[in-house]
């Protein structure tokens, strides 16, 4: 099958399978595995940071920086799309103790004036904004891009009155290969950045925290609260090491895929689809047509053997990954030119 549902889905290389058997390992919780050691020093360099940390996943890894950088009935501000937001359950409030203050985006960028105006000056009756969160790339506005210029404009304003930025960074890496800059460039003024292995980079588990030393000492206390300490951790960190070394420099071809098929889409009667979304490794559009739901073209697709999930009636999100190459790339602009090239 070839499967659009999430780069989550890749399964990890030969290379990768090779490192992880082969992994020289510690107690990581003491600190004393060496693999995890030169992962954490690796990617805190690729991001311009002190220190690094690793985590479980995406998800632990923003909760573990939101807990270091804010005390419990702060307020955090983020884009009303997030990641955070919508697929965390609700950890910011349950486990951090954060009120949740959402702003409206434009292909998730927040305005910096109106981010500016939600820090409420300290007063009696309003909690004090503890931080501020961005995403990039911006998950559910397709994969959208925030630039070096947009987040050195809301740190900027954040840092001004005293409030950290924390950027979850998932697929931070294909923001800086679709942009075309350092991915230490896009980060360089936030205080936090967490980043997934297990994403576009094809690792089967595990995210990174990069922050200052000081952060990061705090974050590995509430990482070890949340049940993150993983000893024998090297195994992990070894498939993390492949992936930074030989997935970084294919992303491009993520990008490319996902931009051919959204240029067929684009095409086809009854779909609608924004190519200014279409930045890096995901398609996002809607089918408006009067035969046929999303739900029912992924059922039709399946026929294909490609495996889609809609978001609802109308919404369907592909994701472009290592496992899919360009010739099923030309096999799902086939399939989606046979389903949907008549009708509307």
């Amino acid at each position: 099958m070839i499967d659009l549902r999430s780069d989550t889905k890749t399964r990890p290389t030969e290379a990768m399978r090779r490192a992880m058997a082969e992994a020289e390992v510690g107690d990581d919780v003491d600190r004393e595995d060496p693999t995890v050691n030169k992962l954490e020093a690796v990617a805190a360099d690729l991001l311009g940071k002190e220190a690094g940390l690793l985590v479980t996943s995406g998800t632990q890894g923003n909760i573990v920086s939101l807990l270091a950088l804010t005390e419990p009935g702060e307020k955090l501000i983020l884009e009303q799309d997030a990641h955070i937001f919508h697929y965390e359950r609700g950890g910011v409030a349950r486990l951090a103790g954060l009120m949740v203050h959402t702003l409206p985006g434009h292909y998730g960028a927040m305005n910096p004036a109106e981010v500016e105006a939600a820090i409420w000056a300290e007063e009696i009756h309003r909690a004090p904004t503890g931080a501020v969160a961005l995403e990039n790339t911006h998950n559910r506005a397709g994969g959208t891009c925030l630039s070096v210029g947009y987040t050195n404009d809301i740190c900027e304003v954040a840092h001004r009155q005293g409030v950290p930025v924390h950027i979850d960074g998932a697929r931070i890496f294909d923001a800086a290969v679709a942009l075309g800059v350092e991915a230490k460039e896009l980060v360089a003024a936030a205080d936090s950045v967490t980043f997934c292995l297990s994403k576009s980079l094809g690792a089967p588990v595990g995210s990174v925290i990069c922050g200052r030393e000081a952060f990061i000492a705090r974050a590995r206390e509430y990482r070890k609260m949340l049940g993150g300490g993983m000893r024998q951790a090297g195994i992990i960190a070894a498939a993390g090491l492949v992936a930074l070394e030989q997935e970084l420099p294919r992303l491009h071809e993520d990008h490319q895929k996902a931009r051919r098929i959204a240029e067929v889409l684009a095409e086809l009667p009854g779909v609608r689809l924004d190519l200014a979304t279409v930045q890096t490794n995901m398609v996002l559009f809607e089918l408006q047509r009067a035969d046929m739901t999303a739900p029912q073209l992924c059922e039709r697709l399946a026929e294909w053997d490609i495996q889609a999930r809609a978001r609802n009636e109308v919404q369907i999100r592909f994701v472009l990954h290592r496992d899919i190459s360009f010739k099923d790339t030309e096999q799902i602009c086939v399939a989606l030119k046979d389903i949907l090239g008549a009708g509307g």
